[in-house]
């Protein structure tokens, strides 16, 4: 397990070095210039050539990627002189459009996002695998053919059509909710969860349909094996084999795709946290690359990375818990 767990973790450190270099690949054969952006209209050669200097783009693209790749594990000086920034552990450089640490504004926005993300998870897996198992259960039924239409209905549906409707049923015509305004956890419980429950809907309805259909198809074909049967002929409760036999076992397809949807939430949902207006990583990324600043994007890119390749090496260890066969 140890030497697995070694081999896995140096493949992510290999993952997220070939993003973050093909990131900075794109982003240096863009034409735009951000020290151009930032120097203004009416700015001398020299001025350009300063703040260039500044945010080290006078630099060849591998010294770049080098100080950026270091600053990550030992912090890094940005700038030179006067105007020099210390950047601590772990940098991952400055803002152009507001010059504060990008790391620092990852921490601040994360708490919001991981809210959304964590919520909405726990939503839409009650509700997909609820509907998938009940549906397999009853293959061909009248239950069947309801839930797998409503399923196919509510995965047609985008999201911001979906966080449209919530807004204007609930908020607009029933007043049951109030319009969501992020409020931290400690703060207030009952406010933070009034508060993301639209947002939880919205990501959920979408996400519940995909779950049902994936963990139908699952459920079918593991309630059709051979040790399912040997169980049903022993006497088992129908609860004990649909539970411990059938769902453990059909639930690993479920629960890959659980780690890569939830770990790329939790880098932010760009189209949720824009609609209701929530302070989160996918609003901060928007606005990024509505002005181009490139750092910003560069880290939420590398955030993103991050959770989806620890998503899935969380998912290989669990397949061991889910399903026994696994570890033979």
């Amino acid at each position: 397990m140890i030497l697995y767990l070694a081999r896995r973790l140096l493949g992510v450190v290999a993952v997220l070095v070939a993003i973050a270099a093909v990131t900075f690949t794109i982003f240096y054969v863009l034409p735009s210039d951000p020290a151009a952006a930032a120097c203004g209209k009416s700015c001398s050669a020299e001025r350009l050539e300063a703040i260039r200097a500044h945010m080290g783009l006078d630099q060849p693209l591998w010294r770049q990627f080098a100080d950026f790749t270091t600053g990550i594990l030992t912090g890094r000086t940005v700038g030179s002189g006067p105007y020099a920034l210390n950047c601590d552990f772990p940098c991952l450089g400055y803002s152009y459009e507001n010059s504060q640490p990008v790391w620092d504004l990852l921490v601040d926005r994360l708490p919001v996002s991981a809210s959304l993300a964590l919520g909405a998870a726990v939503l839409w897996l009650l509700l997909g695998l609820s509907a998938g198992v009940a549906a397999a259960l009853r293959k061909d039924s009248l239950t069947d053919r309801v839930l797998m239409v409503g399923a196919v209905a509510a995965a047609s549906l985008p999201v911001y059509f979906t966080s449209v409707m919530l807004i204007y049923g609930l908020i607009r015509v029933a007043g049951l909710l109030p319009y969501p305004q992020y409020t931290p956890f400690g703060a207030d419980p009952l406010g933070w969860a009034a508060n993301l429950l639209l947002p939880w809907l919205a990501l959920a309805i979408l996400y519940a349909a995909m779950y049902a259909r994936q963990s139908r198809s699952s459920m079918i074909e593991t309630m059709a094996e051979p040790y399912i049967r040997t169980a049903r002929a022993k006497g088992l409760p129908r609860r004990t084999v649909v539970v411990k036999h059938g769902l453990r076992a059909g639930m690993t397809p479920v629960l890959t795709l659980f780690g890569m949807d939830l770990g790329g939430l939790l880098a932010g949902a760009v189209i949720t946290e824009s609609i209701f207006g929530l302070p989160g990583v996918g609003r901060l990324f928007y606005g990024a690359l509505s002005t181009g600043d490139q750092p910003v994007i560069l880290g939420v890119t590398l955030l993103a990375a991050t959770f989806i390749v620890v998503a899935n090496l969380a998912v290989d260890l669990l397949y061991a818990v889910v399903d026994p066969r696994v570890r033979y």
